[in-house]
């Protein structure tokens, strides 16, 4: 039987997604068992959705918009869903990352959001004692879809070379992520350094940072620690921030040999192990 709970759509937008899955559902006479059997889930998803309980993908989204013809609502409102399940602080940020233009950040103790894999996610978000971390995974991840449309931002990201060598999710996992990073390289959009660990003194000791560039609106400064974030548009500090970046990117290496490096790393510290030799263990 149908989960019948009302929902006020103005609450959130997880809330307005639920009302208006089931009224679309339920105007093309569907079932929640029918609709799921469309979109290739239970019927116990759906009213899970339409109920709150769970929190829809970009794939079900777009797959629901397929399945009841609603010309891409739901695909563009799971945007707005996902990004609700970020932390408070975080979210005024990632409304701003989405309309950036350019985006250049330098990140001290991880690999950025936007080029993280789901696994490497997964490992970073679980040292925080997240809550309901499936939705966090799955909203870091959502971020990453400005990537992907048809005119994304220009990324540039400096890593220092201590991210490379920290093992988040074991060695397979690193492993994955370290290749997924090298995939970038012939994007013309993203740009990749490491700042290597024989550089000493460097202008961001006080660490990440980032830098958001708009059409028509002021730049914005970005950072944050373990529970709040910090932005503004103040144009001094904006200023001083872009020249410490300018000195980074000159610090570090150029695109090519961070690229060299970070398949060595790769290769020597999670690189694939042999199976062990039966005949050795006899």
């Amino acid at each position: 039987m149908s989960n019948i709970r009302q929902l006020d759509p103005s609450a959130s937008p997880l809330d307005y997604y639920g009302y208006e899955l089931r009224r679309a559902r339920e105007a093309a006479g569907l079932t929640q068992r029918a609709l799921g059997s469309i979109v290739f889930c239970t019927g116990s998803l759906v009213g899970q959705i339409e109920t709150t309980l769970k929190v829809p993908t970009r794939e079900f989204s777009e797959r629901v918009d397929a399945a009841l013809g609603t010309d891409g609502m739901f695909s563009r409102l799971v945007g707005l869903v996902l990004r609700s399940q970020l932390p408070s602080w975080l979210q005024p940020y990632a409304e701003m990352e989405a309309r950036a233009t350019n985006i250049a950040t330098f990140q001290s103790q991880v690999v950025c959001g936007l080029l993280q894999t789901p696994e490497y996610a997964r490992a970073v978000l679980e040292t925080g004692w997240v809550d309901q971390l499936d939705e966090q995974v799955a909203a870091r991840l959502d971020r990453q879809h400005i990537l992907t449309r048809e005119k994304p931002p220009r990324l540039w990201v400096v890593l220092d070379e201590v991210v490379l060598h920290r093992p988040f999710g074991g060695r397979a996992a690193m492993r994955q992520q370290l290749t997924h990073l090298l995939s970038f390289q012939n994007r013309r959009d993203v740009c990749l350094q490491v700042l290597p660990l024989g550089v000493g003194q460097h202008p961001a000791t006080a660490g990440s940072f980032s830098i958001l560039r708009f059409d028509s609106d002021p730049d914005i400064f970005f950072s944050d620690n373990y529970d709040k974030g910090y932005m503004s548009a103040n144009p001094d500090l904006v200023r001083d921030c872009s020249h410490r970046y300018d000195h980074l990117q000159a610090a570090a290496l150029s695109m090519e040999d961070s690229a060299a490096l970070i398949a060595r790393v790769r290769e020597e510290r999670y690189g694939e192990q042999p199976e062990p030799d039966p005949s050795a263990m006899a």
